[in-house]
């Protein structure tokens, strides 16, 4: 693992952006198609907001969610809508994104539809990662049933999430098709994540699911 601190968050943003943009041109010189997941939230928006006018053949890259809430598209809370807004617009829109969520179908039953679209592209190509202060990274929470399934080496593609600090049930990719991303990048900000950072390189995935994907990771951090 790998940690790099920057003076600010702006200066995170086109850094890291510039970064991911490299990779993903490095990674197309020997594929034909290549993936990249990526969270949704706050965090990684200044992020996106440089990388989607990347001079790349965005039409051969696959844009997916590291996990998504069982809500629709147009929906506060999805993923996919901020990936949408802030991603897959300017350059970026020629890149083809793969939902985790297939409205009205209960997520157990859509599991194997979407990991029909994922197998292809696997590993991932590139992988961007946030974490909460509880240490929990994509939807992969500390204490949530089925953590340990979904952490294991030979878990599938996807899993669903439900935790009763969430309202809405989630699905999310696992433990090693996260870890198994040819580049890895933790995006964090402030002294809370860090020190939650800190404390987890000490304690079991399933304490700190975070630890599970931390081997060669690039750790982005800012205040």
């Amino acid at each position: 693992m790998n940690i790099q601190d920057y003076a600010d968050r702006d200066m995170l943003a086109i850094d890291v952006a510039n970064m991911l943009a490299g990779e993903l041109e490095a990674a197309l010189l020997h594929n034909e198609t290549i993936a990249l997941a990526v969270p949704g939230g706050t965090t990684p928006g200044p992020v996106f907001d440089v990388l989607c006018a990347a001079d790349l053949e965005w039409d051969r890259v696959r844009v997916m969610p590291t996990d998504e809430r069982c809500v629709p598209a147009d929906s506060e809370r999805s993923n996919e809508r901020l990936i949408r807004q802030r991603l897959l617009t300017n350059r970026a829109s020629a890149a083809q994104y793969i939902p985790l969520y297939v409205p009205g179908t209960a997520p157990e039953t859509a599991l194997p539809e979407i990991e029909s679209l994922i197998a292809p592209v696997l590993p991932l190509s590139v992988l961007v990662l946030g974490m909460g202060e509880d240490m929990h990274t994509a939807s992969l929470f500390p204490g949530m049933e089925g953590l340990e399934a979904a952490l294991d080496s030979h878990a599938p593609t996807l899993a669903v999430a439900r935790t009763q600090v969430q309202p809405e049930p989630r699905i999310t990719l696992t433990g090693p098709v996260l870890d198994g991303a040819l580049s890895k990048h933790l995006i964090i900000f402030g002294a809370a994540k860090r020190d939650a950072l800190e404390r987890a390189m000490a304690l079991p995935p399933e304490e700190a699911p975070i630890a599970a994907v931390l081997s060669g990771m690039t750790v982005h951090w800012a205040e």
